[in-house]
């Protein structure tokens, strides 16, 4: 990126980077973030270019696509796009010289206002391509994290993200305010240059990141506390890439009333409702999507995050059957379920979106793309299918459930809420001294009841 400075009275505020992608971050640390971006600024005019390595999956269309769906949700237009084959990349400009010019011109052409490039740049690489083509660049990181930033709702999610993106951020201040130097320093007669505006600003941001982390450390203590709350439910979790309908599933199946949009990474932040209407034993659990080439710094801030994920006792895995890269996402998700320590985790396959498949597969090219994993095949918009989910995944939690009979003196309103929140009531019957229940549950929490009703007894 490249860094302009304009002469100010105070070193209070630091002369940030032009098209507003410091400004944006920076401003977090005086004010809160409500809401999303103002939607009535019409962006940017991006060049898409899309980064095709030899071994890559999927193909150039795909890949173009789905980086024209990230830059859209970040708030900008593309004016033009292209795909480009890179055997041997330039350590110093990633593309060689002659590319970059070419590529320059096209954009220029287009009226783009900056290139982004659908891979992992080095800030070096970054500043040198800028001097080539003489726009601003933005990577594939970047464009995520801008995403990531603008769709975060939560306490937690505008937290994690921050961090992730001061983390990127903090390599790339470099040269920034040359002309506001001190311009001495010391004692007399050493005339030294002081600290550097670049270097205030790296100051101020490692202050700000060391906050973050303390915050999201407290964050995350308090989550665990809460998921300890809930260990006696058995928990699943929705997986799968980005946009492949696992919150219009949630909906389906809990009525949670989440935003559903048709966008990358609409859902951030991990939301669990009760899977049954009554008795919370089964706590079903929306996670964030993935995607191909997901940054590590945003794997990192969310550990707190998809740890709800890992400790999950059935991964219910949501596919986009009409997906034309749908094998590409089912090789990428088994990639980063074996980086989370999630891949011996059982599993239920969802083959979503029937509805919108031109010619929907076949039952045995659904068994040969998951692996002998089991599957279902429907759409969200199908109540009858949805139901028949919910009771497959029903089936399974429960099956290790126990049905057992409990007396509750009475002036224990405690047990009798545990039972209520934690098991099925088979039935009720009112005695002089307290009231029997027939409850079925886990076999752990069904016995923890039964132990402290027979203390209270003796």
């Amino acid at each position: 990126m490249k860094f302009h400075s304009q002469p100010i009275e105070e070193h209070d505020e630091v002369p940030l980077a032009d098209h507003g992608q410091l400004e944006q971050i920076v401003s977090n640390w005086t004010r809160p973030r409500v809401g999303s971006p103002d939607s009535s600024n019409p962006g940017h005019r991006c060049y898409l270019l899309s980064i095709q390595r030899p071994h890559d999956p999927g193909d150039a269309g795909s890949q173009l696509a789905e980086l024209r769906g990230l830059v859209e949700a970040q708030g900008d237009s593309v004016c033009g796009e292209e795909a480009y084959l890179l055997t041997s990349p330039d350590p110093r400009t990633l593309l060689r010289s002659g590319v970059a010019d070419r590529i320059g011109g096209a954009a220029r052409a287009c009226g783009a206002e900056m290139l982004v490039i659908d891979a992992e740049i080095s800030p070096s690489q970054a500043r040198n391509l800028e001097h080539a083509t003489g726009l601003p660049i933005f990577d594939r990181e970047a464009v995520i994290l801008n995403v990531f930033e603008r769709h975060a709702t939560t306490r937690r999610a505008r937290v994690q993200v921050e961090i992730a993106h001061l983390e990127y951020l903090r390599p790339r201040i470099r040269g920034i305010g040359l002309n506001m130097d001190q311009q001495a320093g010391g004692v007399v007669g050493s005339r030294g240059p002081g600290e550097t505006a670049s270097e205030l600003f790296a100051r101020r941001l490692d202050g700000r990141l060391a906050d973050l982390r303390r915050t999201l450390g407290q964050l995350a203590r308090s989550q665990a506390t809460e998921r300890h709350k809930r260990g006696n439910c058995a928990r699943i979790a929705l997986i799968g890439y980005t946009n492949a309908g696992k919150t219009s599933l949630m909906n389906a199946l809990t009525s949670a009333g989440l935003s559903a949009r048709d966008r990358p990474f609409e859902t951030l932040d991990t939301t669990s409702r009760c899977l049954t209407r009554h008795g919370g034993d089964i706590l079903l659990s929306d996670t964030v999507g993935f995607i191909r080439r997901l940054p590590e710094r945003l794997l990192a801030s969310f550990e707190s995050t998809l740890a709800e994920l890992c400790e999950a006792s059935l991964l219910v895995w949501v596919l986009d059957s009409s997906d034309p890269e749908l094998e590409t996402h089912i090789a990428i998700t088994e990639q980063l379920l074996a980086r989370l320590g999630a891949s011996e985790i059982p599993r239920l396959v969802v083959f979503n979106k029937l509805d919108l498949c031109v010619s929907p597969p076949q039952r045995n090219q659904l068994s040969e793309l998951v692996s002998g994993h089991p599957f279902v095949s429907l759409s969200a918009r199908d109540a009858a299918a949805v139901s028949e989910l919910r009771e497959r995944m029903l089936e399974f939690a429960r099956s290790d459930h126990k049905e057992r009979e409990v007396f509750v003196p009475y002036g224990h309103g405690a047990i009798v809420q545990q039972i209520y929140r934690s098991c099925r009531v088979r039935c009720t019957r009112a005695t002089p001294h307290g009231t029997q229940f027939v409850i079925a549950g886990p076999k752990r929490t069904v016995d923890q009841i039964a132990r402290s009703t027979r203390k209270r007894q003796r």
